[in-house]
């Protein structure tokens, strides 16, 4: 079974710096593309950064020319490296990927989500 495993979240102040990771599990057979969504409280989720195998990236607005998303395709693994936090970038931060296994197209699967909190 295909799972995405999220980590790096925590509690930072203001102006601080974080890097989030996500694997994928090795059952697989190619990743297109990779992302990061974040939902805080009574917002919906919305789209912070995406990349594709060929390592085109996208940022939301509010995330350009603070985060960094990446990935390490050897090891099915994308990255968000986040600096300048801001209180408003308090969110559970989640790992989306758009994955082929054996026996199944490419479906998306979304991390367990990991909590980022930037204190003021």
């Amino acid at each position: 079974q295909v799972q995405l495993v999220e980590s790096g979240g925590g509690l930072v102040q203001a102006g601080g710096s974080l890097r989030l990771s996500c694997a994928a599990s090795k059952s697989i057979l190619s990743i297109n593309l990779m992302a990061w969504y974040r939902q805080a409280p009574a917002k919906e989720r919305e789209l912070v950064a995406a990349t594709t195998s060929g390592g085109q990236s996208n940022y939301a607005g509010s995330a350009k020319g603070r985060f960094t998303i990446s990935r390490d395709n050897a090891n099915n693994t994308v990255y968000l490296q986040m600096s300048d936090l801001k209180p408003e970038d308090t969110a559970v931060y989640y790992c989306n990927a758009l994955i082929r296994s054996y026996g199944v197209g490419y479906t998306a699967y979304w991390g367990q989500g990991t909590q980022v909190t930037v204190s003021s």
